[in-house]
Formats: C-alpha cells, sequence, structure tokens
C-alpha cells in the first residue's frame, strides 16, 4: 500500500467512496467510514449496550464554530504539529495511551489491535490535536474477552466537558465538547469528520447505536466534536495517574501473538 500522506491511494478499495481534501499541499486520500475497522465483539449474547448520546448533546450546525476567545482578526488558538501520547477524559474516567494509525489495503482506517482495547488510535494523516484542522480519534466499544473497552461511555458526554490530549512536546492541548451524536454507518459524516476546518478540532470515534446480533456489529459511529478551548506545558499531576488497562485474557484464551500489523476485527 502506498501512504496516503505520499499522494499514493490504497491497493485496494470497499467499494465505498473516499473523502479526499487537500492539506498542506499533499493530496490525502480519507476513508469515508472510520467504523469499519472499530472492534466489535463475538458476542454470544447481547451485549450491555454502550451509552448514547442524548438529543440535547447534539453538536451544532455544520458552520464552523470559532476558538473560544478569538477576537475579530486574531489567530485561532493553535499549536504547531505534536504526536499526541495521551488523552485524558476526566468526565468518563478515560486515561489512556494514544498509538499513530493510517490507512490499510482496503482503505479502511487503522485502529489499535483488539487485543489492546485501552489503545486509542491518532490518524497520523490529519491535524494533530492542537493544530490547525480536525484531529481524529478512534477507540475500540467493547470486547468479548474485556467487555466495556476504552469509549464505551464516549455517547453519554455533555457539551462543555474536557477532553485533554498531552503531546509529545511536552504541551497539553484543552479542548471542550461541543456535541455528540450517533450517525449511522452507512451515513457517516466524512466531511465533518475529516473537512478543513479553520480552528483546532477534535473527532473521537467509537461505534454504537443498535446491535445487530446476528451480523455481531454495531450499527452506528458515535463521534464527539470539540474544540481547542486552552493550551498549557504539560505538569506532573498531568502524567500522575496511571492510563487504565483493560486486557486480561480469559482463562481459555489465547495469549494474544505480536505482529507488524494489527489484528482487527470488521464491522
Amino acid at each position: 500500500m502506498e501512504d496516503p500522506a505520499s499522494g499514493g491511494q490504497p491497493a485496494r478499495g470497499t467499494g465505498r467512496r473516499a473523502g479526499r481534501w487537500w492539506k498542506a499541499g499533499a493530496f490525502v486520500v480519507l476513508p469515508a467510514a472510520i467504523g469499519a475497522g472499530l472492534l466489535v465483539a463475538a458476542w454470544v449474547t447481547v451485549p450491555e449496550p454502550p451509552p448514547q448520546p442524548a438529543p440535547a448533546a447534539a453538536p451544532p450546525s455544520r458552520v464552523p464554530v470559532p476558538s473560544p476567545g478569538v477576537t475579530s482578526g486574531a489567530p485561532p488558538l493553535s499549536l504547531p504539529r505534536s504526536e499526541p501520547v495521551r488523552i485524558d477524559i476526566p468526565g468518563i474516567d478515560v486515561r489512556a495511551p494514544v498509538t499513530p494509525t493510517g490507512v490499510d489495503e482496503d482503505g479502511e482506517i487503522e485502529v489499535p489491535p483488539v487485543y489492546s482495547s485501552h489503545l486509542t488510535g491518532w490518524y497520523r494523516h490529519g491535524a494533530a490535536p492542537g493544530e490547525l484542522g480536525p484531529a481524529v480519534i478512534t477507540g475500540h466499544v467493547d470486547s468479548d474477552r474485556v467487555g466495556p473497552a476504552v469509549f464505551f461511555r464516549l455517547g453519554s458526554l455533555q457539551p462543555g466537558a474536557l477532553i485533554r490530549v498531552v503531546r509529545k512536546d511536552n504541551q497539553v492541548a484543552e479542548f471542550r465538547v461541543d456535541g455528540v451524536a450517533s450517525f449511522e454507518k452507512d451515513e457517516f459524516p466524512a466531511e465533518r469528520v475529516y473537512g478543513p476546518l479553520p480552528y483546532a478540532g477534535l473527532r473521537l470515534v467509537t461505534c454504537g447505536g443498535a446491535y445487530d446480533k446476528a451480523r455481531k456489529t454495531y450499527l452506528s459511529n458515535v463521534i464527539v466534536f470539540a474544540t481547542l478551548a486552552n493550551v498549557r506545558p504539560v505538569t506532573p499531576a498531568d502524567t500522575a495517574t496511571p492510563v487504565r488497562t483493560w486486557f486480561r485474557p480469559l482463562p481459555s484464551s489465547p495469549a494474544p501473538k505480536t505482529s507488524a500489523k494489527p489484528t482487527r476485527k470488521k464491522f
């Protein structure tokens, strides 16, 4: 597979249309649906459903929302590019490491390995958290091996909730949630997730909606839309609390094998 950031396209398509955006002079090919790679557990029975967004938490209109505190003519709040290493969402007790991801040979966004449901994945071909544009971070919703995963409670977030992203340059990008909504996978809002922004935005994505027992898949994606509200240097308090880990192999389950290419289950 060619690297989308270098102008190449995935070797094979999925039959879906891909969103395409120009970024810093490079032609970036973006998958139209993030959820195709996110974990869906092979549940024997229907799992306890994850929280779903309340109608009152719906995101604002598609009109770009300016960064808080920006006055007319002033540049929007932002940071230079740097890789994220940790995400914290105090309202739903998320304390998770972040790993870079790209696009696989099927044109679908890569996600953390199935057996690492505590990890989140940053789409490295898009903006970095704090950088101008939409940064995208994905996470699993649940697993047959561990139950609720890192973004299980994502749908319960409310507008105004705090999201902190610690970056490799020792800066913290603090976002405030603009809204949370559920979208059927066939109607994934690619433009709202990947489209150009005149400010630093963040999109968090996981599975949600109704669970199809026959297909062993959730039918929707839950998406959080957030805007950069503050930047500051990292402090010891930002990393004092250990990240959460969920994975505990079941007695009958073999230990996962490590490989260069993450193991994933499809929807």
